[in-house]
């Protein structure tokens, strides 16, 4: 099965002079951050000593300050500018990798259509999470063809009610918010023609910087003045979690400062908290835990495909069911931090998800 990865690039460069290898330099500057030692860092790239040095030169030569410091005996550490490039570029993979993936995936679709002159692979709509990306590495792995779109919830669920996919991802809180949620997406469900395949159970909560300095415990804290929040974008699951919460505590968006700042993904808001650009926002606990840092737990949800019922039928969509049910996948799932997978797979009318 044909397989494309795209990647960001960064060029750094003055007009006339050759650019930096900027994407070396900053997996460098990443391998250096982890293990306190260019030399080491180095030797995990495959860099020899002389190379990794000289690449670091020439970057400080270009920023006109240093990236790193050292000493004798002490190690290397990156300097402020150093850091920021670091999470410069943990932003930008966060920000990208969603689209870059569902590029990857059209591509992918589209020229196998043309190699095997076949119908397309099953369409999957989705938001970006982690058990999502580990399906799609999944059915990777098993050679199942899957045309994968990063959209957000309710595009997603209308996307499958309107023909344009066969699979859509959606997520909806456990308790007291379950009913109002769902209803958005039963707007777009039919009991007599959908039906739900549960991908997992998650925890969503606050994420803030590691160690909690600002020591905040709930969403009551996020009008303290001067604490900066980002978001989540109109229509995402999370962004109708957020406004549920902060409905049944009382609390105007105007009063939170950087309300309206979003970001497009979990990974992409633990990132912007964890470079300083935020105080807090809201995700996945596993998010949070990949960035290291401190995570207030606010709710658990269900993450579920909603699909026709023929669909679950047909020959193409079996195999997407067959990994979904299956132990390796489900091992998978519960293996993410935060991550529930003890019903993963199993197939749900609308009635049987939601009784109320």
């Amino acid at each position: 099965m044909l397989r494309i990865t795209l990647q960001p690039q960064w060029r750094i460069g003055h007009e006339d002079a050759a650019a930096l290898d900027a994407n070396t330099l900053l997996r460098l500057l990443a391998a250096v951050q982890d293990s306190g030692s260019i030399s080491q860092a180095g030797r995990d790239l495959g860099l020899s000593y002389r190379h990794a040095w000289g690449l670091v030169r020439q970057a400080e030569q270009l920023f006109g300050q240093a990236l790193l410091t050292r000493g004798r005996g002490r190690g290397s550490l990156l300097t402020e500018l150093g850091q920021q490039l670091i999470w410069a570029d943990a932003r930008i993979g966060a920000r990208l990798q969603p689209l870059l993936e569902s590029l990857a995936s059209e591509l992918e679709g589209a020229l196998g259509r043309v190699q095997r002159r076949e119908r397309g692979a099953p369409r999957l709509h989705a938001s970006h999470g982690f058990a999502v990306a580990a399906l799609r590495e999944q059915l990777a792995a098993r050679q199942v063809a899957v045309e994968l779109r990063y959209r957000n919830s309710l595009e997603a669920v209308a996307a499958l009610a309107q023909g344009d996919c066969d699979l859509a991802g959606f997520h909806v809180p456990l308790g007291t918010f379950q009913a109002a949620a769902a209803q958005r997406y039963l707007h777009w469900l039919r009991p007599e023609t959908h039906r739900l395949v549960q991908l997992a159970v998650r925890t969503q909560g606050l994420f803030v910087a590691p160690g909690n300095p600002l020591g905040l415990h709930g969403l009551g804290d996020l009008t303290r003045p001067g604490l900066r929040f980002v978001n989540r974008p109109e229509g995402s699951g999370t962004r109708v979690l957020t406004e549920l919460l902060l409905q049944r505590q009382g609390i105007a968006p105007r009063q939170i400062a950087g309300y309206d700042n979003t970001e497009l993904t979990h990974a992409a808001v633990a990132a912007f908290v964890a470079s300083g650009m935020a105080d807090v926002g809201i995700g996945v606990q596993t998010a949070a835990h990949r960035f290291g840092l401190h995570f207030i737990p606010l709710l658990k949800e269900r993450y579920f495909f909603a699909v026709s019922a023929s669909a679950l039928e047909r020959d193409e969509l079996r195999p997407v069911l067959a990994v979904l049910q299956s132990p390796a996948f489900r091992a998978r799932v519960a293996a993410l931090k935060g991550y529930e997978a003890a019903d993963t797979g199993r197939v749900l009318t609308l009635e049987e998800a939601f009784p109320d």
